[in-house]
C-alpha cells in the first residue's frame, strides 16, 4: 500500500501492516531498521517535513490527517 492511498484510520492500520511485512522481508533495505533509528529519524523529518511538502508544491497541513502519518511512517524508514 502506498501512503498516498491512505485516508482512513483503517487505510493507515493497513499501511503499518505493509511496512511492517517489509521490514520483516528485507530489514536491509530500511536505513532506519532498529526502533531507535527508526524514531529518531521520524522525529527529525517531522522537524524537516516543511521542505518535503514544499518540494512537492504543497503547504504543511495546518491538521495533520492520517495520510500525514502515513508520510511520516514512510520517510521515517529511509530519512537519514
Amino acid at each position: 500500500m502506498d501512503e498516498r492511498q491512505v485516508l482512513t484510520r483503517h487505510d493507515l492500520a493497513a499501511f503499518v501492516q505493509t511496512l511492517l511485512a517489509e521490514h520483516q522481508a528485507n530489514p536491509t533495505n530500511w536505513e532506519n531498521s532498529t526502533l531507535t533509528d527508526f524514531l529518531s529519524a521520524m522525529s527529525r523529518w517531522i522537524e524537516d517535513m516543511d521542505g518535503w511538502y514544499a518540494n512537492q508544491g504543497k503547504s504543511v497541513p495546518e491538521e495533520p490527517d492520517w495520510q500525514t502519518f502515513a508520510h511520516i511512517l514512510g520517510a521515517a524508514t529511509l530519512y537519514e
